[in-house]
């Protein structure tokens, strides 16, 4: 049983962000309920990567497991009913709809809290509730620019290169969970539910806080140099280097360790404290020079027995091999209906007495829409009547 088995919850989000809190909440034992439109949530028509599936994509099949589907026209009267019905046995409503469009449905806190005052209510937004920003769209990319971030590392006059992760989405989509849980803690000790307001600006700005506060408190410039430093502020030489087969990390160590490992006498004289930054670029460049001429694994082994904080540069392929991800069980495997045997990343938090479990893969659209609205009370014929106006759609099992 999971932590929050008998905690029901309402996604009516879409996307990344929203679909993976949720599937978050689901992940430690919520009852999540997808409320998504009877075409199908717009993840299931866009996937990343060009990755397909027999009936459900790899990207809606990554963000979407432990849930059940409810295919619903929240347009309709009749399929606004169901929702409104359905958020009086809910505690999370969980929505990332642009700023305006909750209200406009008649789904926004307002409405819902009346119904159920111990509503818990997650909205996400890109900028915010309100604000200049509003009417902008909310994308991963394009907060990656505006975070600041993107400026921290690589070279001077170079472009910037984004983050190799979905970085922003799944920054916001951690904030709005962790709101979640907190609200849920509020609403044990109180009784009353709130409204919970998570946007992606916010999330990637306040997850730079030490660098951040590098800038506003320390007043140091976020300055890129010739050489391509892994960030302006830590100093150097911090960064992948090329090997004679491949790359290694390399994270500030002490530069008479370094010196004496790699043979650059140079650096036996150095101040770590005050060359690193004066000299930056110079030692990045003698770092570079001297690491080109042995194999990574050979770099790897004589900096470790000298205690210098260093790692391989994986792919993808590297990483799924690698030993201590076997031995962490950081990715899990379960037979889906319709896709087969599945291998994706699992819990990353471990649980001693409620372990999370995959209870159910990714849904087809609607496959539990009748299972659901039978949950709340509806017999047969108010089903049918339902299905037959086009309020509903009740997939196939």
């Amino acid at each position: 049983m999971g932590i929050l088995n008998g905690v029901r919850v309402l996604d009516c989000s879409i996307a990344m962000a929203g679909p993976f809190a949720a599937q978050r909440l689901g992940d430690l034992g919520a009852d999540v309920i997808k409320v998504e439109p009877v075409t199908g949530e717009w993840q299931r028509h866009v996937s990343a990567g060009g990755a397909g599936g027999n009936k459900v994509n790899v990207s809606f099949l990554s963000l979407n497991r432990n849930k059940r589907s409810l295919a619903v026209d929240l347009k309709s009267a009749d399929g606004k009913q169901v929702l409104l019905d359905l958020v009086k046995t809910a505690d999370v409503f969980l929505q990332n709809y642009r700023p305006g469009v909750a209200k406009r449905l008649g789904v926004d806190y307002e409405t819902l809290s009346k119904i159920n005052p111990r509503l818990v209510y997650v909205s996400m937004s890109g900028y915010g509730e309100d604000g200049p920003y509003i009417d902008r769209p909310g994308q991963d990319l394009v907060l990656q620019g505006m975070s600041g971030a993107m400026l921290s590392a690589g070279r001077l006059g170079e472009p910037p290169t984004a983050a190799g992760q979905y970085l922003v989405d799944a920054v916001t989509a951690y904030t709005a969970f962790e709101g979640a849980l907190a609200a849920l803690f509020h609403r044990e000790r109180t009784g009353e539910g709130q409204l919970v307001q998570v946007n992606m600006l916010d999330a990637i700005t306040t997850l730079q806080m030490q660098e951040l506060s590098v800038f506003t408190i320390g007043n140091k410039p976020q300055q890129r140099s010739a050489e391509p430093h892994a960030h302006v502020y830590i100093r150097a030489p911090y960064g992948a280097f090329a090997t004679s087969d491949g790359y290694i990390i390399v994270a500030f160590p002490k530069l008479k360790t370094l010196g004496e490992v790699i043979g650059e006498e140079s650096f036996l004289t150095m101040m770590d404290e005050v060359d690193t930054w004066s000299k930056r670029d110079e030692i990045f460049a003698k770092t570079r020079e001297k690491l080109v001429t042995r194999t990574s694994a050979e770099w790897l082994e004589l900096m470790r027995a000298a205690d210098i904080w260093c790692g391989p540069v994986y792919g993808y392929a590297d990483l799924v091999e690698d030993a201590q991800i076997k031995h962490n069980g950081t990715f899990v495997e379960y037979d889906h209906p319709t896709e087969g045997r599945v291998k994706t990343p699992g819990f990353p938090i471990k649980f001693s007495k409620t372990p999370s479990v995959i209870a159910r893969g990714a849904p087809l659209t609607g496959e539990h829409t009748r299972e659901v609205l039978k949950d709340i009370g509806y017999d047969e014929a108010r089903i049918g009547a339902l299905e037959k106006a086009g309020a509903v759609k009740a997939g196939e099992a």
